[in-house]
């Protein structure tokens, strides 16, 4: 037992177990010995405040913060508000924290090549749905990471949580200066996480941020222009004309516009903000095209996107909505195909080196002739090399070998699922020689064995099965191979040193929950990033250029006297 020196809203010595006891538990035990509640407790020791969580998901010990015996400790009373106010940035902090670990496991998991353990793959692509393909495997991550973390700020952001969202930013922006600068160039990723940061700045009221607003947004003019072409003519030519950007820039001027107010560049402030107000008036969408829109069939959302986007052209707004409509269709054709690769990539398992097998090698290969599950485990074996597969699949010794290696496989799922029947039935109530005696009979279809079972005598399905050791037993191959691998070694197996995954790959360690939210936040849609309702920032305007009009009226006063 080590002896800890308490000091203030109680006085005395504590003997505590350094190695088992938590902050919560120390601050708990003298918020007892105070006859206070322990979120009124704050506790210092080492001129460090103590907090009940330093990352990693679980609270650290006494010992790993440094506090060793015949420490002293400082209790100190903070308000019961305070005291909220200090769980509520823990909370917060934690949160922050699970966000970057989801994102970095998630990034690790597919961006390699690795076999996702989910039904879906993350992949980047363009503004014309076209996969992006990068120099550097570095580039992908960090470009990956990048867009993950930025898509979970503007989730924040639009549930106005703009502190979580500015460091989820500062993450994103971390994530996107590891990439190539070249590549940075030709995307406007980088300038509209700027545009988002200096957003929040101002949501907060942040006046303590602004000379770094400033040079932010010279950031995201400049990496914008960039991206976009002078006067936007590269969007303009991308897009058939549409103007997506337009929202975008109104937001960047009104941005820039009170930079400049609160830096005294009142000129510039006005231009800025007379520039935003014109675009801003641009993008109001009149009753009678919303509703001629609507009566299309579209929702009012979809209808005011696609007028703000198309200059209020009815006709344009209408073709822009049939060519998106028709894309999504594509893209849900696009991602169940994709999704339908993942589950067979499951069902090959994993190379030696933990990869996924590469179905687009795979179909090259049978395009030769070759037989697909042939093909799939030559290429497993050879860590995705096509010339290596093809000399095995040519080689008749090797060949044989792969195919002696699938036939047992295929056994080993046939007596695995046969297994997981049995089981089934006999957990239903009937007896187990009796399954196993109609599973032998080759009964292929549960339902079927079932109703054989009822309809002979002595069925009783509502006893308990008087035996639970697993059974296993030898069936015909019937139907497809299942899409689950076990980890488990076919006996005799001639290749048993590749290891084989389930489908189900264990999760522990994983945070599913944070992890489907960042991935649900991944839309796809190339115009979530220019879609902003421009309400609050007509407010702004209107707010800051009545302030000008103040400014210009004391200042005629003055010159007046």
């Amino acid at each position: 037992m080590a002896k800890l020196k308490i000091a203030g809203t109680w006085s005395g010595v504590l003997e505590v177990e350094l190695e088992t006891w938590t902050v919560p538990m120390l601050r708990e035990e003298v918020a007892k010995r105070s006859n206070m509640l322990p979120e009124t407790i704050n506790l210092i020791c080492a001129g460090k405040v103590l907090k009940d969580d330093h990352g990693g998901g679980c609270d650290s010990k006494l010992s790993q913060l440094g506090v060793k015996n015949n420490s002293k400790v400082l209790a100190t009373r903070i308000s019961v508000d305070e005291g909220k106010s200090l769980m509520a940035e823990e909370e917060r902090s934690r949160r922050v924290a699970r966000i970057k670990a989801a994102a970095t496991a998630l990034v690790n998991r597919h961006a390699d090549g690795s076999l996702p353990v989910e039904d879906f793959n993350l992949e980047l692509e363009d503004q014309n749905g076209e996969k992006v393909r990068f120099g550097s495997e570095t580039d992908r991550r960090a470009m990956m990471m990048g867009l993950m973390l930025h898509a979970n700020a503007k989730s924040l952001i639009k549930r106005h949580m703009y502190k979580d969202a500015l460091e989820v930013l500062t993450m994103g922006e971390e994530a996107f200066s590891l990439c190539d600068p070249k590549v940075l160039e030709f995307v406007d990723n980088g300038p509209l996480l700027q545009i988002d940061m200096v957003w929040c700045y101002f949501m907060l009221r942040d006046i303590s941020w602004l000379s770094e607003a400033g040079i932010r947004l010279r950031k995201a003019r400049e990496g914008i222009e960039r991206a976009h072409g002078k006067d936007s003519s590269r969007v303009r030519l991308l897009q058939a004309g549409r103007h997506p950007e337009l929202a975008l820039h109104l937001r960047m001027e009104l941005l820039e516009g009170v930079a400049a107010y609160h830096s005294g560049q009142f000129d510039k402030a006005r231009n800025a903000l007379t520039s935003a107000q014109a675009k801003f008036f641009q993008l109001q969408v009149p009753d009678e095209s919303l509703s001629l829109v609507m009566s299309m069939g579209f929702k009012e959302q979809d209808a005011k996107r696609a007028l703000r986007i198309c200059s209020q052209d009815v006709g344009s707004a209408i073709d822009f909505l049939v060519e998106e409509k028709a894309k999504r269709v594509k893209e849900r054709e696009d991602n169940e195909q994709r999704r339908k690769e993942i589950m067979e990539q499951k069902r090959y398992g994993l190379t030696p080196l933990k990869k996924a097998v590469d179905i687009e090698k795979i179909k090259e290969l049978v395009s030769i002739g070759f037989e697909k599950e042939l093909v799939a485990e030559a290429l497993r074996r050879n860590e995705n090399d096509s010339q290596k597969a093809l000399d095995d699949l040519t080689n008749p010794e090797s060949n044989s070998a792969i195919q002696l290696y699938i036939e047992s496989r295929k056994r080993k799922r046939c007596r695995q699922a046969a297994d997981a029947k049995i089981e089934q039935l006999v957990a239903m109530g009937f007896e187990r020689p009796r399954v196993i005696e109609a599973c032998r009979a080759g009964g292929d279809d549960i339902h079927q064995i079932m109703l054989q079972l009822l309809g002979e005598p002595g069925s009783n399905p509502t006893a308990a099965a008087n035996n639970n050791a697993s059974t296993s037993i030898s069936m015909p191959n019937n139907g497809e191979p299942s899409s689950s691998i076990n980890n488990e070694n076919v006996e005799g197996d001639p290749d048993s040193n590749f290891e084989e995954t389930s489908a189900t790959e264990d999760v522990n360690g994983r945070d599913v929950e944070m992890e489907d939210e960042l991935a649900n936040d991944l839309t796809g849609d190339v115009f979530a990033d220019y879609d902003i309702e421009v309400t609050k920032e007509g407010e702004a305007i209107s707010e800051y250029l009545s302030l000008l009009e103040s400014v210009a009226g004391i200042a005629i006063e003055k010159a007046r006297n």
